[in-house]
């Protein structure tokens, strides 16, 4: 954080102590801490260990996170994630869109992990090409918010630097070819109706991931930030269920 960049109310990474097994949860493009909050504090309220943090460049101003790379958004959880080996002795990671997105990343990386939660993740990256051609304007219209519950915000950028953008498909490139190197147990959450992230990109990650444990989980009364929308609470109770049902196994 910099002085001419503070970090907005909300925004705030969160930490919680618990029991010895650790979650860490993702947020996603142009957004904050804020959207997984509430995902969190129920992860808490059930004795897990939390760790949200806060990507680089994320939850203070757009020209800031202009200034970003993926790869400090990978730096960003690698805190994250160190923070809660820690304390604990099994990890389970879970993010939502580009945050799922680095779930997927984290679960290539790290084999120790003992489950992932990808919720309407981005993977896509046919239009590599032509994003990274991109050089005008320097910011586009945000893509926050797309939620189907009345009255909910989320506190994300009004505007996305196309720079940014660009960043994001590098990290998209980099993932993409290694899905089938990921073996842990996942549940893949999806929103049916998603007007930032279209639904296939998680049927794909469904398919070509190598866990042989995997289950799919479709909703059906959320949009993109479903973390805040009417499906929140389900999103919770199948992942919990999923996590307990993974923690038995070991």
């Amino acid at each position: 954080m910099s002085e001419q960049f503070p970090v907005l109310q909300g925004a705030e990474p969160f930490y919680f102590e618990g029991n010895e097994t650790g979650i860490l949860v993702i947020h996603g493009f142009t957004g904050s801490p804020h959207s997984m909050r509430y995902l969190g504090e129920l992860y808490r309220d059930e004795g897990f260990t939390v760790c949200g943090p806060r990507l680089k460049g994320h939850g203070t101003h757009y020209e800031d996170m202009e200034q970003t790379t993926y790869e400090d958004w990978i730096a960003s959880i690698d805190e994250g994630y160190e923070w809660l080996t820690k304390r604990c002795k099994q990890i389970i990671v879970t993010g939502l869109s580009m945050g799922g997105t680095l779930t997927l990343h984290m679960a290539q990386k790290h084999a120790d992990i003992v489950a992932m939660i990808p919720i309407n993740a981005t993977i896509n990256i046919d239009q590599y090409d032509q994003i990274l051609s991109l050089k005008e304007p320097r910011f586009i219209d945000g893509i926050g918010s797309d939620i189907k519950a009345d009255g909910i915000k989320e506190l994300a950028y009004m505007k996305t630097p196309v720079r940014s953008l660009h960043e994001l498909f590098k990290l998209k490139k980099e993932t993409h070819p290694k899905l089938d190197q990921i073996k842990c147990p996942a549940l893949v959450i999806v929103s049916s109706e998603d007007h930032v992230v279209p639904p296939k990109e998680s049927d794909y990650i469904y398919e070509h991931i190598s866990s042989t444990i995997k289950k799919k989980v479709v909703l059906e009364n959320s949009y993109h930030v479903a973390t805040l929308d009417n499906d929140k609470d389900k999103i919770f109770e199948e992942s919990l269920a999923f996590i307990r049902k993974t923690l038995e196994y070991k």
